[in-house]
């Protein structure tokens, strides 16, 4: 069998050891709390969003529209 070689030690990285800081796995938001003006304005701005997600449906592209009307034929 042959011998198994050590890895060579990065001098550089060695060196620069000392700058890299550790960082947290997770990070924790927490919201800020609303006065009840804003909270209402906030839940106004989401039923509008959600509404106009409901409705607004892109219509399908040119091309695709006149394939289906060609599959119909």
């Amino acid at each position: 069998m042959g011998r198994k070689k050590k890895k060579k030690v990065n001098a550089k990285a060695e060196r620069y050891a000392k700058f890299h800081k550790e960082k947290p796995a997770n990070t924790t938001f927490v919201a800020p709390d609303l006065t009840p003006e804003q909270m209402k304005q906030r839940q106004e701005d989401e039923q509008k969003i959600s509404f106009f997600l409901r409705r607004n449906r892109n219509p399908p592209t040119k091309e695709i529209s006149e394939r289906k009307m060609r599959s119909k034929r």
